[in-house]
């Protein structure tokens, strides 16, 4: 079973606030999330995937 992150430890990841992490899911900037349970949930490997992603556009 892969590990689920909270909003509080994707933006410990990427180095952001909680808050900026919860305007990126506004703005559909964020990575892969699902809502359980009322809370909003990332999987670890699709933090991941969105992290090597962005450095493959950049290029």
């Amino acid at each position: 079973m892969e590990k689920l992150l909270f909003i509080d430890e994707v933006a410990e990841r990427l180095r952001r606030s909680p808050a900026q992490v919860r305007w990126m899911i506004n703005q559909k900037r964020a990575p892969k999330h699902a809502k359980i349970s009322g809370r909003i949930c990332f999987r670890e490997a699709d933090v991941e995937a969105w992290i090597e992603d962005q450095f493959s556009a950049a290029s």
